[in-house]
């Protein structure tokens, strides 16, 4: 048996009428506290399933339908440079969802990029050697703390 099917909760495709609930919910309560959500809209559905309805598919300012060639080259470059980091790409693409952007990349893109030339087991991100330079956690203590004789 399935977690899913334990706790009741609806899988599967969409209805209309679940979309209009969430989107009324999102109008009332605004974005955010997603556990509250399906409870709150009257939903069947978990918090994760409506958040990414909402994020990949609802959301007003979402930008649908075919790339423009800008967007297709902006894609390449920045997959070049990050890899797969499907968020950060979207990023930089307005109105665009890294869903939409990792399935343009899997249907269109990397096929563009071995149809050039290149041998298709070579991944973009190995033709150019870039060191991408990730964040790391703060060390708040400047200075050791001694107690009792023990530094910490």
């Amino acid at each position: 048996m399935q977690k899913g099917s334990l706790l009741g909760v609806r899988k599967g495709s969409w209805t209309e009428e679940e979309d209009v609930l969430l989107r009324s919910c999102i109008q009332r309560y605004g974005e955010g506290a997603w556990h509250r959500v399906p409870q709150r809209a009257g939903l069947n559905r978990c918090r994760k399933s409506c958040r990414l309805r909402w994020s990949d598919y609802l959301k007003p300012n979402i930008k649908r339908g075919k790339f423009q060639d800008d967007e297709v080259d902006m894609i390449i470059k920045l997959h070049k440079l990050l890899g797969n980091r499907w968020s950060l790409i979207a990023g930089r693409l307005p109105g665009r969802t890294a869903n939409d952007v990792k399935n343009y990349w899997n249907t269109h893109a990397r096929k563009m990029m071995t149809c050039q030339g290149k041998p298709e087991n070579e991944k973009p991100q190995d033709l150019v050697k870039v060191e991408v330079i990730k964040p790391r956690p703060t060390d708040h203590l400047k200075e050791p703390v001694f107690l009792g004789g023990r530094s910490l």
